[in-house]
């Protein structure tokens, strides 16, 4: 009989209206059953969307609407049939990949039915227009870098269209003339909110059109939907959400396209701790689009109050990866006490399909006004040098004859090799050298972070290549130097 009771709840609870209930909350927790499964991280390439795109069916229609400088197809898909017409683009930049994963979870949940959502999807298919540009910069995909294979960075290519995708996207906004534009992108990992010492997960922006940063209807519509999405992501990320600074960049198209008239939300994808191919962001940008296009499509964005906007605190630009402070440093024999900053920078691969990190010392002094994603406190700890293996190895396969966890205990973690091997670095958290001395010798800026944190005599802290945690090796944290 309780059974039974459960089951009707259930029942009685998914007929309830959407209204009723908490839509963003149900997007988020019923993501996994529309996430595109064959992203599986955030280096794919343009091969890897076309199949998908050439099985979306109804309501979705996929057609080509350009190419790249290099000859890489440019795919729009339509939805809906409503007179509202908004337009959202993706990979502007080609190393800017969330968005993308969202928008293919967005046709999945597009195309379902009988799921709970279908009065959601018929309020928005039957009163908006969908154009979707995924992967807008297919050539600078295929290499995972910002700029195109122009190296002209599109976003600033808004007035002379000397690049054939920025070109295309112009065409698109002024042949369309969309309500809404969604410009989709993906921010430095670093940035804060304000100066909470909180990282941006998701930032915001509506852009402005002139100099004065006026506000015109047209800008007030990207305000009061941000306010919305903005509600919506509190619950999942509290705190984490901030607003872009909205500096007029007179060569961008965020701000030219809100001057041409469409209203523009500019979307960032920054960093969540433990989600490193942004997964987590994926499933954010995927409730956040699917709200404020509900709002778009029965207007009840118009009842939200755009002063509400300036209330979401600025990025900060106050984090780094790994924050130590108070360590004791000796410098011509004296102690010095210091803060230091270190940044995990990711390297790609030949392919660019992979990557791994060459960190970086990136500030030394009092940095007590920055934050870090993790921090240490080293009060009462001196860095010293790590200390070197006394063999010379041929290559560092001769690693796998050592006991290196017993070798790191001890301090042991540079080695030197006589081969130098750029690929396929070791995974062990292992420092190599083929020229060069071991860093810390003293600590500068831009050294490789690897060096010890010691307590007397006794070994606190093993930094290799600014991790200093067995288990972070995923991608490789073993250097060469």
């Amino acid at each position: 009989m309780k059974y039974i009771h459960v089951v009707l709840l259930l029942t009685l609870v998914m007929s309830l209206p959407l209204q009723a209930q908490d839509l963003s909350r149900q997007l988020h927790d019923a993501h996994e059953t529309f996430k595109e499964k064959s992203f599986t991280h955030r280096r794919f390439k343009h091969k890897d969307i076309l199949s998908l795109l050439n099985a979306l069916g109804g309501p979705l229609a996929v057609s080509q609407v350009g190419e790249s400088l290099e000859k890489r197809s440019i795919h729009q898909v339509k939805a809906g049939t409503g007179q509202t017409k908004v337009l959202l683009w993706s990979q502007m930049h080609g190393d800017e990949a969330t968005a993308t994963m969202a928008m293919f979870d967005i046709f999945n949940f597009l195309q379902a039915k009988n799921d709970g959502f279908d009065e959601l999807r018929q309020t928005i298919l039957a009163n908006t227009s969908l154009y979707f540009v995924p992967m807008l910069n297919p050539d600078g995909a295929e290499r995972f870098q910002r700029r195109t294979a122009t190296d002209i960075d599109m976003n600033r290519d808004a007035l002379r269209l000397q690049t054939p995708e920025g070109a295309l996207l112009k065409n698109l906004q002024q042949t369309l003339k969309p309500l809404v534009g969604f410009n989709l992108h993906d921010q430095n990992p670093r940035y804060g909110v304000g100066k909470t010492g909180k990282q941006a997960v998701v930032s915001f922006l509506a852009t402005a059109y002139d100099e004065e940063r006026n506000i015109n209807d047209v800008r007030q519509r990207s305000m009061q939907l941000i306010v919305g999405m903005n509600r919506a992501l509190q619950q999942f990320v509290p705190g984490q959400v901030a607003r872009y600074d909205d500096e007029f960049e007179p060569r961008a198209f965020g701000d030219n396209i809100q001057k041409w008239g469409t209203t523009l939300i500019l979307i960032e994808s920054g960093g969540f701790k433990g989600d490193p191919e942004k997964m987590t962001i994926r499933k954010l940008n995927f409730v956040a689009i699917l709200t404020a296009l509900k709002a778009i499509a029965d207007g009840s964005y118009k009842q939200e109050n755009s002063t509400d906007y300036q209330a979401i605190p600025e990025n900060g630009r106050a984090l780094f990866d790994v924050l130590i402070r108070n360590a004791t440093v000796i410098r011509e024999g004296r102690p010095v006490i210091v803060d230091i900053g270190i940044n995990h920078n990711e390297v790609n691969s030949k392919s660019a399909s992979a990557f791994y990190y060459k960190s970086s010392v990136d500030d030394i002094g009092d940095l007590s006004t920055f934050y870090g994603l993790e921090e240490i406190d080293a009060t009462g700890l001196t860095l010293v040098p790590a200390y070197m293996y006394p063999d010379t190895l041929d290559s560092a396969a001769d690693l796998a004859k050592l006991d290196l966890p017993a070798l790191r205990r001890d301090g042991i973690v540079v080695f030197n090799v006589r081969k130098a091997q750029k690929k396929n670095l070791p995974t062990q958290a292992v420092h190599l050298l083929s020229e060069g001395v071991v860093p810390a010798q003293p600590l500068e800026l831009e050294q490789i972070p690897t060096f010890l944190l010691k307590k007397g005599n006794k070994i606190q802290y093993q930094f290799v290549n600014g991790f200093w945690k067995e288990n972070q090796s995923t991608p490789q944290n073993g250097v060469i130097d």
